[in-house]
């Protein structure tokens, strides 16, 4: 295994670490110990080192020729359960909403796309064709990554995050996210539109 497929394997990793720690401060505000906000900086910080390593094996991959049909199934992979398992977090905490109203119905719309994209991809496999990451889809990865940072950064006392200005931040980076979620799944299934005739 190359090193940018061992960068993506350590980035799934880091997933259970961050389920953890998230149940682990949980607990610990049940029981008064301390608070989310402890727990959610230590996500935070996991969360960009794993967002790193995905900068990271992509760069060397191109730049060392070491690009395999392994990555290029397995690196989008990686990004989708990293987002989706802390995005579930932040949901549980109460962060997907917005003026007291509930914004979770994001969340359905980027994991129902998820599972989309990847039985697309489960039917290029059947015909050994390997569908890389669009660029659209790049997009979509940075803004749901940026969102997730921001929701984290909401936990910490932070004056810009108070209020309806944490209110405004948190309807804008949900919308942002959801966005470009939607316009990358519809540009993924017209791209990849004979694919999908074919296997009827």
């Amino acid at each position: 295994m190359n090193l940018p497929n061992k960068l993506t394997m350590f980035r799934i990793m880091l997933i259970p670490v961050i389920i953890i720690i998230s149940l682990i401060s949980s607990l610990q505000e049940i029981f008064l110990f301390s608070s989310v906000t402890v727990g959610n900086f230590i996500i935070l910080i996991i969360f960009c080192v794993a967002s790193f390593t995905d900068f990271l094996d992509g760069n060397i991959a191109r730049k060392r020729n070491l690009v395999t049909d392994f990555g290029k199934f397995m690196d989008p992979l990686a990004d989708k359960l990293l987002v989706i398992s802390t995005m579930i977090i932040l949901l549980e905490q109460g962060k997907f909403q917005a003026f007291n109203y509930g914004l979770g119905f994001v969340l359905i719309i980027i994991i129902a796309r998820e599972f989309i994209v990847t039985g697309i991809r489960l039917l290029a496999v059947q015909k050994n064709i390997v569908i890389a990451a669009s660029s659209l889809g790049k997009v979509k990865t940075i803004s749901q990554i940026f969102m997730i940072i921001i929701l984290l950064l909401e936990c910490f006392p932070i004056t810009l995050f108070k209020g309806d200005s944490q209110d405004i931040t948190s309807l804008v980076v949900i919308s942002i996210a959801g966005l470009f979620t939607l316009v990358s799944g519809i540009d993924y299934f017209i791209k990849n539109k004979e694919l999908i005739l074919k296997s009827k």
